[in-house]
């Protein structure tokens, strides 16, 4: 009888610290699931749109936009002809100018692709900027800032979160996104998928496949004596690999260069890039269009402190809704398209209107345009 008490008893003391342990147990594997779910995650198209149209919102406050129809219309003609041959030629592609001298371009997640005047100005033809808008849209098209947080596992469930609960877990995506497309953390290959997609929508759209080494060959040239990741495609040994990579897989193909048709739309011309006027950090506006915090991009000093200061990263989604944004953070922001680092096109100073400006183009339009080709 008294073992028989000491037994109950025994078990009485037990009961709870199993339960404990089990608890325990139960919630570690929660975890653990939770850590595994992002893996098998899909982002609806609709999911992509917003948190591309939050990234977009930021890039258009930042280097505003140019308030002309005509010139949205042009590059949203030929980017949507690009996008029809891609793997996604439903996504409701958007193609917006950037009011800067820098030369740059950004792909957000979704189907927004922004392109600078600066950019503009320097390329020639438009078989050119067919090779730099495809480029973009390869991104979007292989989905390379979302694909780049699952593989690096950038954004995990916490543990009480669940895939239910999708707000806080698709603002933790936006924020990566941000990260990824403006401070450069596609990886070398993403980059050179995008190349190769860039190549075969040109081709395809009857463009010649190779002009975007010219861009490039020329942008190269530009940023010669710029730190080595000025702004876009800017590091000058992955350019040069990229140029010769691109050459390579063009051979001999031909096709369209339409070199008359984009200087009587394109009306841009290049800005050197000693002569970029650029927004000093934490001195200037909303957008950089103030006087007090510009300076010339021929500021080695500068640029080279600039260089070494650490990035500012974290950036919540509130905070990509917001209109105004901290000169300090927005001074960070930089290209799409490669190696983007600090200088004159990452810096430069953007214009005072951050408005979309919505162009529409139908079906008839774009046959019409694409007879041009020639």
């Amino acid at each position: 009888m008294r073992h028989s008490m000491i037994l109950v008893a025994l078990l009485a003391v037990a009961a709870p610290a199993h339960a404990q342990l089990g608890g325990i147990l139960n919630k570690a594997q929660k975890i653990q699931d939770a850590k595994g779910k992002f893996d098998d995650l899909n982002v609806s198209e609709e999911e992509e749109r917003t948190i591309g149209e939050q990234v977009s919102a930021k890039i258009r406050q930042r280097f505003g936009v140019v308030q002309d129809p005509a010139i949205h219309k042009y590059v949203t003609l030929v980017g949507t002809l690009l996008a029809q041959q891609s793997e996604r030629p439903n996504l409701a592609w958007t193609f917006i100018v950037l009011d800067t001298d820098g030369v740059n371009a950004f792909a957000s997640p979704g189907g927004i692709v922004h392109i600078t005047r600066g950019a503009l100005g320097l390329i020639t033809s438009e078989a050119e900027l067919a090779g730099v808008l495809a480029h973009e849209v390869g991104h979007v098209a292989h989905k390379h800032a979302v694909n780049a947080i699952r593989k690096g596992k950038a954004v995990q469930l916490g543990s009480n979160e669940t895939l239910s609960s999708r707000g806080p877990f698709l603002d933790k995506i936006a924020n990566k996104a941000y990260d990824i497309v403006l401070e450069n953390k596609f990886d070398r290959n993403d980059e050179m998928d995008s190349d190769k997609v860039s190549l075969t929508l040109a081709e395809k759209a009857g463009y010649a496949p190779g002009k975007l080494a010219d861009f490039l060959t020329r942008l190269d040239e530009r940023n010669k004596d710029q730190p080595a990741s000025n702004g876009l495609f800017a590091s000058h040994p992955d350019t040069q690999a990229r140029i010769e990579a691109i050459r390579k897989q063009a051979g001999s193909r031909t096709g369209a260069v339409v070199e008359a048709r984009y200087k009587t739309n394109v009306k841009f011309k290049p800005t050197p890039v000693t002569a970029i006027a650029t927004v000093e950090d934490g001195a200037s506006g909303l957008t950089g269009s103030t006087k007090a915090g510009e300076k010339k991009a021929d500021d080695k000093n500068a640029d080279a402190k600039k260089e070494e200061e650490p990035k500012k990263k974290g950036f919540g989604l509130g905070g990509l809704k917001q209109a105004v944004t901290p000169e300090k953070q927005s001074t960070q922001v930089s290209a799409s398209g490669g190696s983007r680092g600090v200088g004159p096109d990452r810096a430069a100073k953007g214009g005072s209107n951050p408005a979309p400006v919505k162009v529409t183009v139908s079906s008839a339009d774009i046959a019409e345009f694409k007879r041009g080709i020639a």
